[in-house]
């Protein structure tokens, strides 16, 4: 477990929120430029869609690893050589000559980016006390909420008028600075490599045989992959369905769905009073209902603005159900706290996987209208789900 730093804690979590923000532009940045890469490597855009699903695979894999290092040396000095590493990743996609060797180095931006906020997530569960976790929670998340937005803003703007690739070298860059002012801030903070907590189970096996062990963290990691699949995993599709429906720019196509980031960065501003007002229970059910809601906009809009509003009201509703979930990942299972929420992290992504890969099936022989109809239907399931589950268990 890391010791919280000597100087405000604060400094540290913006420095991570940082971190969080370069990793979700990575995660997402593809999302706009499907139609570009289906056009300069002259395939489908189902086909192209493997470079988001390699990039959350080796994410979702790679969590196997970080999160019991970061138990183990550290999770601020882990996080912190992952971004610079993340440099390397962001800077071979830029150089890509084809789709396959773009798709490998997605895989391998995606594997060292997998460190960043589920080690971030699990340092501030050592750091903060429970009562102000979900608070902090919220403050970190709206980095990654931001990176969400300027990752599919980014992307459209550079492929309708630069190339894709050069959002690529934006992002080596962002990796770059934002690696080596976490470096700075480690060594300015004396933290130590670990205590007895973090080192039950003595092995990275044994840490992840602790947390599998615990029958609440499988229903949680169960709630995550589902979520993840229904929701990040269909989303990907909705810059190429606003594309193709309305005749948009890619920039604009991404534009709009980088309003869901919007809505999100709503719910991080409120996130207290969400809370404090309606309780872990609500915050879900209403949290799978917009999203449900949002997909059934989307479907029958006959406009594209009423796409904005559909993106912005997804947005709010993912946020309240996932930072729900990510704050009762942080309590899984405290002793390993850092391979836990790796391990949640890493359900998310595969769960986001399988729903781009089944999604780009459904886009390429039918449609992605019926793909966000069953996403309507799943999400409110799925909140309604947790919420009588969080009921159930306070009272057990």
């Amino acid at each position: 477990m890391d010791a919280p730093a000597a100087q405000d804690p604060g400094q540290d979590v913006f420095l991570l929120a940082c971190g969080a923000f370069a990793s979700s532009v990575a995660l997402r940045l593809c999302d706009p430029i499907l139609p570009a890469l289906a056009s300069d490597f002259a395939t489908t855009v189902g086909q192209a869609a493997i470079v988001v699903t390699a990039a959350s695979i080796a994410y979702g894999v790679f969590q196997l690893l970080f999160g019991p290092l970061g138990d183990a040396f550290g999770k601020f000095k882990v996080i912190a050589w992952a971004c610079l590493a993340s440099t390397v990743g962001a800077l071979a996609c830029a150089l890509s000559p084809n789709l396959e060797v773009l798709a490998a180095a997605r895989a391998l931006n995606g594997a060292t980016t997998a460190a960043i906020i589920p080690l971030s997530m699990a340092w501030i569960g050592d750091a903060v006390a429970l009562d102000q976790r979900q608070a902090t929670l919220a403050k970190f998340m709206s980095g990654q909420v931001i990176g969400l937005i300027s990752g599919q803003l980014m992307a459209g703007f550079f492929a309708d008028h630069f190339g894709w690739r050069w959002a690529f070298a934006l992002l080596g860059a962002i990796y770059l600075w934002v690696g080596l002012r976490l470096l700075a801030s480690l060594h300015r903070h004396r933290q130590p490599v670990a205590t007895a907590d973090s080192l039950v189970g003595a092995s990275a096996s044994g840490r992840i045989g602790l947390v599998l062990g615990n029958a609440h963290a499988r229903v949680i990691l169960a709630v995550v992959f589902f979520e993840s699949m229904t929701s990040i995993g269909v989303i990907a599709f909705v810059p190429t369905f606003l594309h193709h429906r309305f005749d948009l720019s890619l920039f604009h196509a991404g534009a709009i769905t980088a309003t869901f980031g919007l809505g999100g960065l709503g719910y991080t501003l409120f996130a207290r009073r969400w809370v404090r007002k309606l309780g872990q229970g609500r915050l879900a059910v209403l949290g799978g209902a917009l999203m449900g809601a949002a997909f059934l906009l989307l479907i029958l809009a006959p406009a594209w603005g009423l796409a904005v509003v559909a993106c912005m009201v997804a947005g709010l509703g993912f946020y309240q159900l996932h930072n729900t979930l990510q704050t009762m990942a942080t309590q899984m299972t405290p002793a390993a706290r850092g391979t836990a929420v790796s391990i949640f992290a890493s359900c998310f992504f595969l769960g986001q996987a399988v729903g781009v890969s089944v999604g780009a099936m459904v886009v390429d022989h039918v449609s992605a209208r019926w793909l966000f109809a069953a996403a309507a239907v799943m999400l409110p399931l799925l909140g309604t789900f947790l919420s009588r589950y969080l009921r159930s268990s306070a009272h057990t």
